[in-house]
């Protein structure tokens, strides 16, 4: 006997569960998509405007540093975004970086990756040797005081640049520059040899120095020491005319700057013996014309004072008897030395006064203390 089979009947129960779960998940999963490339990961506030990234920076490296300064909400969904974008792939782009709060993922990735830097005002001040200008900049940028330090002084690496030891400070115009945070030394260079162009290309700088008979180098090298003869600039161009006066005649400049430069002993307060007889080819009381370069950096003032210097017939300065720091100026030795009799007459007076000073300042102590006692 054969037996029917009568057909199931289907489970419509279980169908629409099915179903409503897979729109479910469908929904989840496209929701979660949707929050990971659409939805902001950067929060609406940030701890820091400001991503610095090193140079050598590993991806893994990168996560770590966004997460732990707060530039991202959600690590996982940034990986997940990022090796979808190929971003986990590619070599990590040093440098300093704006970021926005409220970015999605897709937005900081496509930053990190072709956005541009933000730069740094590099304050380039007047500086007494380049040395120290590698320390001042270390403060804005990544490269390290060190490595800034041997490249000023490697002969190979600044001839590669056209640049010798002891013309480099002439490459050094005192201004605040954009600079990228990441800018190595090399390119700190070629960014300053561009800029001191363009400062020598306006107002006919290198007119004038023609005019003067002198090369840009050359002028500031005689900025250099106006520099360090007064910090007065209503003076500067009368300072000038003396040196360039000097120079006309082929008589030594005399410049005490010179000397301590020479010696390196720049804390000295008074130029004695020693720094006059120093032998070094920087010292201009034994040798004639203009240093083998200069003996700091010069301040704009300084070097337009050279190239717009007095018509006078000065050759002899030296500082006036008080404590205005500017100076008196001779055309002869006669009137010189009447300047500088004026000015030692007067110091010798402070040294008079304030001995004076000192013992009636002990004898007063000394009193206070007997009637203590």
């Amino acid at each position: 006997m054969n037996e029917v089979l009568e057909p199931r009947s289907f489970n419509w129960r279980k169908i629409f569960i099915a179903i409503g779960f897979a729109v479910v998940l469908s929904g989840v999963l496209g929701y979660n998509y949707f929050r990971k490339l659409f939805l902001p990961n950067v929060p609406d506030q940030l701890r820091n405007e400001f991503l610095y990234i090193p140079s050598g920076t590993s991806y893994e490296e990168l996560l770590d540093t966004i997460k732990a300064q707060g530039f991202i909400k959600n690590r996982s969904d940034f990986e997940w975004v990022a090796e979808r974008m190929s971003f986990h792939k590619r070599p990590v782009r040093a440098g300093r970086f704006v970021i926005q709060p409220k970015w999605t993922n897709r937005q900081l990735i496509n930053h990190l990756r072709i956005g541009k830097q933000a730069p740094v005002d590099v304050v380039v001040t007047v500086e007494r040797l380049p040395k120290n200008v590698a320390k001042k900049i270390e403060g804005y940028l990544e490269p390290s005081e060190e490595w800034f330090t041997n490249y000023f002084t490697s002969k190979d690496s600044l001839q590669e640049l056209g640049l010798t030891i002891e013309n480099l400070t002439t490459v050094f115009i005192p201004n605040t520059y954009k600079v990228y945070w990441n800018t190595t030394p090399k390119q700190f260079l070629e960014r300053m040899i561009k800029e001191k162009d363009k400062f020598w290309a306006k107002k006919n700088r290198l007119a004038k120095a023609k005019e003067l008979g002198l090369s840009p180098e050359e002028v500031y090298t005689v900025a250099s020491i106006v520099e360090r003869e007064s910090n007065y600039n209503p003076e500067k161009p009368k300072i000038a005319s003396v040196y360039l006066n000097r120079v006309k005649k082929g008589m030594k400049l005399q410049a005490d700057p010179t000397c301590v430069f020479a010696t390196g002993d720049f804390g000295a307060t008074r130029v004695t013996n020693y720094h006059l007889k120093f032998n070094s080819p920087y010292n201009t009381y034994l040798h004639e014309g203009l240093p083998p370069g200069p003996i700091s950096m010069a301040s704009i003032a300084s070097i337009d004072a050279v190239l717009n210097a007095d018509k006078t017939d000065y050759i002899f300065f030296c500082a006036k008897p008080n404590t205005s720091g500017q100076h008196a100026f001779a055309k002869t030795l006669k009137g010189h030395n009447f300047n500088a009799n004026q000015f030692h007459a007067y110091m010798a007076k402070r040294r008079r006064d304030k001995a004076q000073e000192e013992a009636m300042a002990h004898e007063e102590a000394s009193l206070q203390t007997g009637q203590n006692n």
